[in-house]
C-alpha cells in the first residue's frame, strides 16, 4: 500500500494550512476584484482609442456597468460561500449532517444507502443555499442588462430536469466509486480513476445527442449558403463533424456563442441562433476557423490528457487522505466507527482541494490564453483576420465584455486574452500572436 510510505496527517497542521490558504485566497480574490471594479469604473467615460470608431460609448458604458455589477455581486457571493465552507468544515457542519444521516439510514437501510444519502443531502442543501444567489443573478442582474429571456416556468422546468438528469447520471457513478473504495483494496483509487475517466468519455458521447436536447432544440443549419461555406472550411481544415446545428439559445439568454461538442464520431458543430442573427457569413466562418484551430493544435486533446493526469493525482491523494483519521479530525469530523467513511472523505476532499488549487489559477489562465492566440493565428490562415476581429468585437459588445479590464485581474483570471491584446494581435498578423 503506497500510503504506508507516506507520513500520517497531523490534524492541527492540516487545519492551520487550510485556514491560512483560505484566508490568503480570500485576500487575493477581494484585492483582485476590487482592482477590477475600480479600474473599469475609472475608464467608463471613454472608449479606448483603438475602438473609438467601432464601439459606441453607450455600449462601452453598458459593458462597464455590467462588469462592475457582476464583480460586486461576486464579492458578496464569495463572502457567503467562504462562510459556508467554514461552517461545513472547521465549524463542524459536515459532522452534524453526517450524524443526522447516519442515525436515519445506516441501521435501517445499510451502508450504501447511508453513504449515498449523505452525498445527496449535502448536494440538496448546497443547491438550496445557492438558489437565492442564482435567482438574483438570473432575474435581477442578467435581466436588468437585457440578457435574461428565461421565464419562471422555464427556470423551474430546467431545474427539475437538471435535478433528474443529475440523479440519473450522478448516483450510479457515485455508487460505483463508493463501492470501489470499500471493495477494491489499497489501490481502489486507481480503479476509481479509470471508472471516472470512462464515465467522462461516455458523457462526451451522450451529451450532444441525449442530454443537451432535453434543454434546448437543435435543428440542422437551414442557411444553405452558410452551410456550404462552413463545410468548405472544414474540408480545407481536414475536420469531419456529424452535423451542423442551430440551438435556440435565445429562449434563455441574449448571449451568443458557437461550439464543438461530442467526442469521436459524435462530434457536431453548434451555433447559437443569437450568434447567427448577429454575424455575417465570413464572420461565422472566421469564428469556426478559430474553434478548428483548437483541434488542429490539439488543445482539446492536451487539455483532456492534462485532466486525466490531474484527476489521477487527485484520486491518489484521496486514496491516502481517506485512510488517515487526521484528515477527518482536521475538519471537525469524527470518523465513523461502525460504518465506512468513504462518502465523508469524498465530500471533504471536494470542499478542501479547491482552496489549494486556487493558487494555480494564473498558470491555467496563462496556458489558456496561449492556446487562444494560437487558435486565432490558425483562423487567420484559413479565414480573413479582419472578419475574425469584426466577429469578436461584435460578440464582445453583445456579451457586454469590458474593453478596459484591470491588467492584473486579467493576467490572473482571464482564460481569453483581453480584447485590446487579442484584436491587436489578429490585425498585426499571426507572427505577432504569442502568449503574454
Amino acid at each position: 500500500m503506497f500510503a504506508s510510505y507516506l507520513p500520517s496527517v497531523h490534524p492541527g497542521a492540516l487545519s492551520l494550512a487550510f485556514a491560512l490558504a483560505l484566508l490568503l485566497s480570500l485576500a487575493i480574490k477581494f484585492w483582485l476584484s476590487s482592482r477590477q471594479v475600480r479600474h473599469v469604473a475609472q475608464h467608463r467615460g471613454q472608449v479606448p482609442a483603438a475602438f473609438a470608431a467601432t464601439v459606441p460609448l453607450a455600449a462601452h458604458q453598458k459593458a462597464a456597468d455590467y462588469t462592475v455589477a457582476r464583480s460586486r455581486f461576486g464579492l458578496l457571493n464569495l463572502a457567503f460561500s467562504s462562510a459556508l465552507l467554514l461552517a461545513w468544515t472547521l465549524l463542524g457542519g459536515l459532522d452534524a449532517l453526517n450524524t443526522l444521516v447516519y442515525d436515519a439510514t445506516y441501521l435501517r437501510f445499510g451502508t450504501m444507502a447511508y453513504q449515498l444519502s449523505l452525498l445527496l443531502a449535502f448536494v440538496v442543501i448546497g443547491a438550496l443555499l445557492d438558489l437565492p444567489w442564482e435567482l438574483y443573478d438570473t432575474f435581477r442582474i442578467e435581466q436588468s442588462f437585457g440578457f435574461n429571456r428565461m421565464t419562471w416556468k422555464m427556470y423551474v422546468n430546467d431545474a427539475l430536469k437538471g435535478a433528474l438528469v443529475g440523479a440519473v447520471i450522478g448516483l450510479p457513478i457515485a455508487a460505483l466509486i463508493l463501492w470501489l473504495m470499500g471493495a477494491a483494496g489499497s489501490y481502489w483509487w486507481l480503479w476509481a480513476w479509470a471508472s471516472w475517466m470512462g464515465f467522462n468519455l461516455l458523457i462526451l458521447v451522450l451529451y450532444p445527442t441525449v442530454i443537451a436536447p432535453l434543454f434546448n432544440k437543435f435543428e440542422p443549419l437551414p442557411d444553405e449558403a452558410l452551410k456550404a461555406r462552413v463545410e468548405g472550411l472544414m474540408t480545407r481544415c481536414g475536420f469531419a463533424a456529424k452535423g451542423l446545428f442551430v440551438m435556440d439559445g435565445s429562449r434563455r439568454s441574449a448571449h451568443g456563442n458557437a461550439y464543438f461538442t461530442g467526442f469521436g464520431p459524435a462530434k457536431r458543430v453548434v451555433f447559437f441562433d443569437t450568434l447567427l442573427a448577429r454575424l455575417n457569413g465570413p464572420e461565422v466562418e472566421a469564428v469556426l476557423a478559430h474553434e478548428l484551430g483548437h483541434f488542429k493544435h490539439k488543445h482539446v486533446l492536451k487539455r483532456m490528457l492534462t485532466m486525466f493526469a490531474i484527476s489521477l493525482a487527485g484520486f491518489a491523494l484521496l486514496g491516502w487522505l481517506s485512510s488517515q483519521s487526521g484528515f477527518y479530525l482536521a475538519f471537525a469530523v469524527q470518523p465513523n466507527m461502525a460504518a465506512p467513511n468513504d462518502a465523508l472523505a469524498l465530500l471533504l476532499f471536494m470542499m478542501v482541494l479547491p482552496v489549494f488549487a486556487f493558487f494555480f489559477t494564473p498558470l491555467s489562465s496563462l496556458l489558456s490564453r496561449r492556446d487562444e492566440f494560437q487558435a486565432d493565428a490558425y483562423a487567420c490562415t484559413h479565414a480573413r483576420g479582419a472578419d475574425l476581429a469584426s466577429a469578436l468585437l461584435k460578440l464582445h459588445e453583445d456579451n457586454a465584455g469590458t474593453l478596459t479590464p484591470d491588467p492584473v485581474f486579467a493576467r490572473f483570471y482571464y482564460s481569453h486574452p483581453p480584447a485590446t491584446e487579442r484584436l491587436g494581435a489578429i490585425l498585426a498578423g499571426p507572427q505577432a500572436q504569442t502568449a503574454t
